[in-house]
């Protein structure tokens, strides 16, 4: 293995490569790519272990990815991925680097993701949540990373919503208060988040906005009072807060 490419070098340009980057000396690429402008120690260079060279270097070689896929060191293998044919990464669906697995997790084929549904990485799941496609996703909704199942309600059919309605996570729960049919909003209304609740005062129906008008916060009865039907509204002529019995006077006098 020749001897890396150090920092050092990275300030230089490759007029004086033989002098400020020694590790070209012994490269295999010296002669044909060096040459031909096709590496750089300081911007494009495979021998280093900085992503950004990596990259550079394969960015301008994308021929040669394939052969560093299973290169010892995670950072050739995960720069590779990138551009290493499809047919080439179905290995590294079981890399033991995360960042190898983001990275194929991103670019297979949609059909292999199943492999990574459990992935022990929270990023390669939210990854694989965002792809599969919508119709295969029930099965990530007992994830166990909030941020995974947040994405999963984002993109499930609005169908198969209901079983995040209760869960643990006010995140989750607000993604389905924002996505359920306004029909269905009542099995929120008791929701003990008050961000929840609001999200479904201002999407409920006017028949459904009932439920919410002896709500124990101030913003949430003035919600439904706005759009509850005004026979519904005498109870709060006494409500505690004035910016409520103000609206439910001037709604009640025709206003």
């Amino acid at each position: 293995m020749p001897e890396p490419v150090t920092d050092a070098a990275t300030t230089a340009g490759t007029g004086a490569v033989s002098a400020l980057a020694p590790g070209c000396a012994g490269c295999e690429f010296q002669k044909d790519l060096l040459a031909s402008s096709r590496c750089d120690p300081g911007d494009a260079c495979i021998q280093v272990q900085n992503s950004r060279r990596i990259d550079g270097f394969l960015k301008r070689n994308p021929h040669l990815a394939e052969r560093y896929l299973f290169d010892s060191r995670w950072e050739q293998r995960a720069v590779a991925a990138r551009y290493a044919s499809q047919s080439a990464l179905k290995p590294l669906l079981f890399d033991d680097d995360e960042a190898v697995r983001r990275t194929v997790a991103y670019r297979v084929p949609v059909d292999w993701l199943d492999a990574l549904m459990h992935d022990v990485d929270r990023e390669v799941r939210i990854t694989v949540a965002d792809r599969l496609p919508a119709e295969r996703l029930e099965a990530m909704v007992v994830d166990p990373d909030y941020l995974v199942r947040v994405y999963v309600a984002r993109r499930l059919p609005v169908g198969r919503l209901f079983r995040l309605i209760a869960d643990p996570d006010e995140q989750v729960r607000k993604e389905v208060a924002r996505r359920l049919p306004p029909q269905s909003l009542a099995l929120m209304a008791y929701d003990e988040n008050l961000q929840v609740r609001q999200i479904v005062a201002e999407r409920m129906d006017p028949a459904g906005a009932t439920l919410l008008l002896r709500d124990r916060e101030w913003l949430i009865r003035y919600l439904a009072a706005a759009k509850a039907p005004p026979e519904s509204l005498r109870g709060l002529l006494d409500d505690p807060v004035e910016e409520v019995r103000e609206l439910v006077r001037a709604r009640l006098a025709g206003g």
